[in-house]
């Protein structure tokens, strides 16, 4: 069957990156959008003179955008200019210890020397391993679809799957590499890129550093949200319709293929394929009738443990802090403590690690003169009973500000000039979200990269998925790659 009509569920970036390669390829190709503009959580919020991304801050992986562009005979640098950040990262211990991570590795070097000596060599050689699992995982889970998982258990990639898999934790590997208690949390904290835990996720995870150190990490002018205006702009022109602020209710099933969608004002649109970029959970429990999913009923979708969601306050400060870089992190004490609450206890932690993105250090348009726009993300539980963010989210954002303060954000509370803050109920809310969660579903277990939902439904034809909770995972270059697989297996059918 030629597939020549396809309906995108979503305009995340998953759903844009399929809209735009189905579409140069001659599909005609429509999206529905519920909220009122593109980019599902790479968004955009402005106010009072302050611009915020409410989402991805941080973009890696350059070349897969590049690559998206160039499908459509575009180049990228003709719609986004993509710029180095110097300091990649500033982090703080409690104890006032501070490292800048940067891609110059002579730099960081210099930088772990001063506060972990012993372990400058160890850096060497965790990065060379770093390195090589993300060359295995280029040419193997991140160029293949898990449709193609029979192919990569050939025995022709059992070297391969011997580098990537690991029965041992991120945590257990880095503690391996590292002696200094200061590195050890660092690269932990890589397991958050994917909304899980370091004690649970397995040491496949030691590859996202290389990505950093050994790619390169990157600024978009103008905030992160012109990834997504730019790929809605790059649709528009190779004639994709994009409906925004029109929900989708169903996905019609007959005969065990999806042949459309049931918009939410009950009109029916007929296709040949479907491409969710909606949550697969929500997506599958939601908008498909269970008689018509066999793999993943409701007891299944039910014991699908979703990622970390987050906590989220958007600072106007009128007042710079020349403490900060463009990305900071500020470590908690005790971090097995802090994600025992967020898996374990599902809690939102006492003592948790802050990131603050502070794009005005960079791109001075991003805030009023003297002032500074600040991104801070907590790490937070995704929802269940055990937490009422309408209760709770007051006492939390004071918490969050009081730690700020302590850790050299003077006088911050005195400084707000404007504030907005976005909990995991809003994520759920907005973005349909499975319980919230940021990246999909979580990596806590030793076979989750086999253990998602495939980028082609086994149980329904013509039914395709792209985003974060599809393979092969979260995050801004991930998720654009769900949209090459997803569009490539449509275009097969």
């Amino acid at each position: 069957m030629s597939v020549k009509r396809v309906i995108i569920i979503g305009a995340g970036l998953g759903g844009l990156a399929a809209a735009v390669r189905l579409a140069a390829r001659g599909v005609a190709v429509k999206i529905y959008e519920k909220n009122e503009t593109p980019g599902g959580k790479v968004n955009i919020h402005c106010a009072q003179g302050y611009t915020f991304d409410t989402g991805a801050s941080l973009l890696t992986m350059r070349h897969v955008v590049e690559d998206l562009f160039q499908s459509a005979n575009r180049r990228a640098e003709d719609y986004l200019t993509i710029e180095p950040l110097d300091t990649i990262c500033r982090y703080r211990w409690p104890d006032g210890a501070t490292l800048d991570a940067s891609t110059d590795l002579a730099r960081t070097e210099d930088e772990i020397k001063r506060i972990a000596p012993e372990d400058v060599e160890s850096f060497r050689r965790f990065l060379a391993d770093a390195r090589r699992k993300y060359e295995v995982a280029e040419r193997t889970f991140l160029a293949h679809s898990l449709n193609d998982l029979p192919k990569l258990l050939r025995p022709s990639y059992a070297r391969d799957l011997a580098v990537l898999s690991s029965w041992r934790t991120l945590s257990a590997h880095n503690n391996s590499y590292f002696r200094s208690a200061y590195l050890r949390q660092l690269f932990n904290r890589f397991a958050t890129y994917n909304g899980s835990s370091p004690y649970r996720t397995p040491a496949t995870f030691a590859l996202i550093p290389y990505v950093e150190f050994g790619l390169g990490a990157w600024y978009v002018r103008g905030g992160m949200y012109e990834l997504p205006r730019q790929l809605a702009r790059l649709c528009g022109e190779l004639g994709v319709e994009i409906k925004t602020g029109i929900g989708v209710e169903k996905i019609i099933v007959e005969a065990g293929r999806a042949r459309g969608v049931r918009l939410t004002d009950g009109e029916e649109k007929r296709c040949d394929a479907v491409v969710a970029n909606a949550d697969a959970v929500t997506t599958y429990r939601d908008l498909i009738d269970s008689r018509a999913r066999r793999i993943y009923t409701d007891k299944k979708l039910a014991r699908i443990e979703p990622s970390c969601s987050g906590f989220v306050l958007l600072v106007g400060a009128r007042r710079r802090y020349p403490q900060l870089s463009h990305h900071n992190i500020f470590f908690s004490a005790d971090y097995p403590a802090e994600f025992r609450a967020l898996f374990d206890e599902q809690r939102p932690a006492s003592d948790p690690a802050l990131y603050v993105c502070a794009a005005s250090r960079t791109d001075s348009a991003q805030a009023p003169d003297d002032c500074e726009n600040l991104f801070v993300l907590v790490n937070a539980p995704a929802t269940s009973a055990r937490t009422c963010w309408e209760r709770e989210a007051d006492e939390y954002r004071d918490l969050i500000i009081r730690k700020l303060e302590e850790n050299g954000l003077e006088s911050l509370s005195d400084s707000i000039d404007y504030e907005h803050r976005i909990t995991p109920e809003d994520f759920r809310r907005k973005y349909n979200a499975h319980r919230g969660s940021i990246y999909g579903i979580s990596s806590n277990s030793m076979l989750s990269l086999f253990l998602r939902p495939p980028n082609a439904a086994r149980d329904i034809e013509g039914l395709y998925f792209a985003g974060g909770a599809t393979h092969p995972g979260g995050g801004i270059p991930l998720v654009l790659l769900s949209g090459k697989m997803a569009a490539d297996l449509a275009l097969k059918t």
